[in-house]
């Protein structure tokens, strides 16, 4: 019995010996080359080897508590929203897009304009009218009427009007062509009278040929 327990150490000891070679010979060429293992770290979600810096891959950024690219990029900005993808926002109507709108009556009467550049977008007020200015009050942005009569030279009457401002002249006068000054009207151009108009500034005569006198209303002959 001791040899017979001798000789079952002894075999047993050799197929372990014939293991350990064995597996020694195919090990080489199952094991992964050592930069390969190095990369191997780095992969990941959304990962881009020939990248530079932080070597994600174009619309991901490094998340600060993970380390790996998991942070979506939007290039526009999402407002009030939230960035799920690059370049795509979900909005707090459930919409989503590349960028998300400001709630609407942000930016006043006039409404708003999506005003964009390499930065990002953002909402902001539309230019107010020609004539119009622009003010902040308590609702928002709003553009007023400005009085451009108390700047504008007019040299009869001006009356403002919404955005802008008229000229006005008196009886027997109309405006020039600069709608700024006025001038006397020609009322005779209109053949007021039945035989002779004679012009004068801001009104008119009426006259009669020989052999007839002027009428009682002023513009006929008898």
């Amino acid at each position: 019995p001791p040899v017979m327990l001798v000789e079952l150490l002894f075999q047993a000891a050799c197929v372990s010996l014939f293991l350990s070679s064995g597996q020694g010979r195919v090990y080489p060429a199952r094991k992964k080359p050592a930069s390969f293992a190095v990369e191997r770290r780095r992969v990941g979600p959304h990962v881009c080897f020939p990248g530079s810096g932080s070597g994600c891959c174009p619309g991901w950024m490094l998340s600060p508590g993970s380390g790996k690219c998991t942070l979506p990029l939007c290039s526009f900005g999402c407002g009030g929203g939230s960035c799920i993808a690059p370049n795509l926002c979900m909005c707090p109507d459930g919409e989503q897009g590349i960028t998300c709108p400001e709630p609407l009556g942000t930016c006043g009467e006039y409404g708003c304009d999506l005003s964009c550049n390499h930065g990002g977008c953002q909402e902001v007020a539309r230019v107010c009218p020609v004539g119009f200015s622009m003010a902040e009050t308590a609702n928002g942005i709003r553009c007023t009427d400005i009085d451009e009569c108390r700047s504008a030279a007019c040299e009869g009457t001006c009356v403002n009007t919404e955005g802008g401002f008229a000229c006005e002249c008196g009886a027997g006068q109309e405006l020039s062509a600069d709608r700024r000054s006025c001038r006397d009207m020609d009322e005779c151009q209109a053949t007021p009278c039945q035989h002779r108009c004679e012009n004068s500034v801001g009104s008119y005569r009426c006259s009669c040929r020989p052999g007839y006198h002027l009428h009682g209303n002023r513009h006929s002959c008898v």
